[in-house]
């Protein structure tokens, strides 16, 4: 079950990637290549890249949902090492890791409490009910999210923020340290994105949760991440802090791409305008 890692060194990280690689069809090349990449515990860690590039892919081997052709995925346990979450059931990985789709559907007609109450079935034995307890963890969850007063609402009445922000809620009410987000402002207005972006950085700040974000969003990873994976072709072509990887240079190599990537004044961060197709 161990990997090779020492304790001393999972205590400064929550997930790892070693020379991973995966195809979805044995006679075409792998849509991951070799990836080996790091998230540090208490991270917010951007997933940039083209369409193409693996980005889902690799959020997928890192949730477990998916198991490499080569290479290994492991979890940081900070009481043994890494744990490969090849050995994990379903269950301890929930326990772990929570993830939150690009795209939620809901066949049933569920209301937004019940939902979020779905987040806690990791905790639950076989054929036992939610509590007391799970109840208030998800209220808290609702609350944490500013989505409280829609409790009762049905699902399928909310606006594309508002569902995002309750599925956050649901991921919350799993109670785990790494949260994994596949385009998480996708198809969101301007001004749901910036909710978004707050409502998970105030996350991380508040609640140590690590977070791993794919996403098209160049000025979403610069507002939010603390540190950037940049891919092509299923290979990391930058991998660091963000003030460091987010430059002129890797977006012309990610894009093909001209931009002008500088700290704006007011805002405080980076940010990316996009000049021209680079020749």
């Amino acid at each position: 079950m161990l990997y090779s890692a020492t304790v001393a060194d999972t205590a400064f990280r929550a997930l790892h990637a070693a020379e991973v690689s995966f195809a979805y069809d044995r006679r075409t090349r792998p849509v991951v290549d070799g990836v080996t990449l790091a998230v540090p515990r208490g991270a917010i860690l951007g997933l940039l890249g083209p369409n193409g590039s693996g980005k889902t892919t690799l959020l997928r081997l890192l949730a477990g949902t998916l198991a490499p052709a080569r290479g290994q995925v492991t979890i940081g346990d900070p009481a043994i090492g890494d744990l490969a979450i090849g050995t994990l059931s379903r269950r301890e990985m929930a326990r772990r890791i929570a993830v939150v789709p690009q795209e939620t559907h809901s066949t049933f007609d569920f209301s937004v409490l019940e939902i979020v109450l779905m987040g806690r079935y990791p905790h639950l034995g076989a054929f036992e009910l939610e509590g007391a307890d799970d109840v208030a963890i998800a209220r808290e969850a609702l609350a944490a999210t500013g989505t409280a007063a829609l409790e009762s609402r049905r699902f399928a009445t909310l606006s594309g923020g508002e569902k995002q922000r309750v599925v956050i809620a649901s991921a919350l009410a799993q109670s785990s340290s790494i949260l994994l987000l596949d385009e998480p402002t996708a198809s969101l207005d301007l001004g749901y994105q910036f909710d978004i972006a707050g409502l998970l950085s105030r996350i991380n700040r508040e609640r140590a949760v690590t977070m791993v974000v794919s996403t098209h969003d160049l000025n979403l990873a610069a507002t939010l991440c603390t540190e950037l994976v940049l891919l092509k072709s299923g290979r990391v072509l930058a991998h660091g802090a963000t003030d460091r990887v987010l430059n002129a240079d890797n977006v012309r190599a990610l894009y093909g791409v001209d931009a002008d990537v500088a700290r704006h004044p007011r805002a405080g961060h980076l940010t990316v305008v996009p000049l021209a197709r680079a020749e």
